[in-house]
């Protein structure tokens, strides 16, 4: 971007001299900026209308949607090429999650059974005797934890889709490789869901086989003065897959998003932030009587595994690729 000098016109008033070559121009008038307000009040009033009648959005592809309805309003203003490109980035993307939305409830439905008492006993194991979610629960109740873990586990619900349309705005090539570690998480999570279906811990003590375990990581929108934010965000929960405990996808997104966002953090406090995020999330998660302690550290290893493993299988497909493009049939006169 380089400095142009543009000259005025005679008896012209007097202008800046310097212009920036290709920034955009200045609208004329209020118009495109009343039309986005516009666009973004009829959004937040559509989403906020959603949320009274059938409660918060916990499932992805629903938030996806969200997000990318804010990115069409973005996009809005800039014409109709980066709208366009907005379509031809996402669509695949949100195909992907539903097909695998659509197949999650095959991963209860295949007969494979429930594992209930083996993760409390792995538990038990790692603590000496002591279950973790049953201690944690007895011993941490003040209100300022509930309210913070409240936060905590409920930002699980937000903080992926929110990142991945940030990098759609900010670094496309970065936002491509989220996506796609997005995706191949999610996956490997529905594979073992259907081959290893497991009770999470409220759902255990409900049926007697654990100590009285309760689900209180809701718990914390009554001190936050949000008594009904729970009931929405519990409506909401209301289609996900109840034993899908292991592993932890919370956990799973959490450090991940560590992993993705950590390269680009600038400052200290962001870093720290970050880590104390991936940490926090599972201890908020065995607390709130979601899950074992032994389903955090698979879903931690998960994520960790999909940041190692996906350039060398990126890798493979460039070659796939390439390979199969060199191929071509041989024409009759070169036979």
């Amino acid at each position: 971007m380089t400095a142009v000098e543009i000259p005025a016109p005679v008896g012209a008033p007097a202008a800046p001299a310097l212009q920036w070559a290709g920034s955009p121009a200045r609208p004329r008038d209020g118009r495109p900026l009343l039309l986005t307000a516009v666009l973004w009040f009829g959004l937040a009033a559509a989403f906020a209308g959603t949320c009274a009648v059938r409660g918060l959005p916990t499932d992805r592809v629903v938030l996806l949607g969200w997000v990318l309805a804010g990115l069409a309003v973005h996009a809005t203003t800039q014409g109709p090429r980066r709208l366009g490109r907005l379509l031809l980035d996402w669509l695949p993307l949100v195909a992907v999650l539903m097909a695998y939305d659509a197949s999650r409830g095959f991963a209860d439905g295949v007969g494979m059974p429930v594992a209930v008492q083996e993760l409390a006993d792995a538990d038990r194991w790692l603590f000496g005797g002591v279950l973790p979610t049953g201690w944690l629960q007895e011993h941490v109740q003040a209100d300022w934890w509930k309210a913070l873990a409240t936060l905590v586990y409920s930002s699980h619900f937000v903080v992926t889709p929110l990142v991945l349309g940030v990098l759609w705005v900010r670094n496309r090539e970065r936002w491509a490789r989220c996506a796609r570690l997005v995706v191949g998480l999610s996956l490997a999570g529905l594979v073992t869901y259907v081959l290893y279906p497991a009770a999470p811990p409220w759902l255990a003590a409900r049926d007697g086989v654990i100590e009285p375990v309760e689900r209180i990581s809701s718990s914390g929108w009554a001190v936050l003065g949000l008594p009904k934010a729970g009931v929405l965000l519990d409506s909401g929960q209301g289609q996900v897959n109840l034993v899908a405990a292991m592993p932890s996808l919370h956990t799973a997104f959490a450090v991940l998003m560590c992993a993705v966002l950590l390269p680009m953090a600038r400052r200290s406090w962001q870093r720290v932030a970050l880590v104390a995020y991936a940490v926090l999330m599972p201890v908020v998660l065995v607390w709130g009587g979601e899950h074992y302690v032994v389903d955090t550290l698979l879903g931690a290893a998960y994520a960790v595994g999909i940041v190692l493993v996906m350039p060398s299988l990126e890798r493979a497909g460039r070659r796939a690729f390439a390979r199969a493009s060199a191929v071509r049939p041989a024409l009759p006169w070169r036979a």
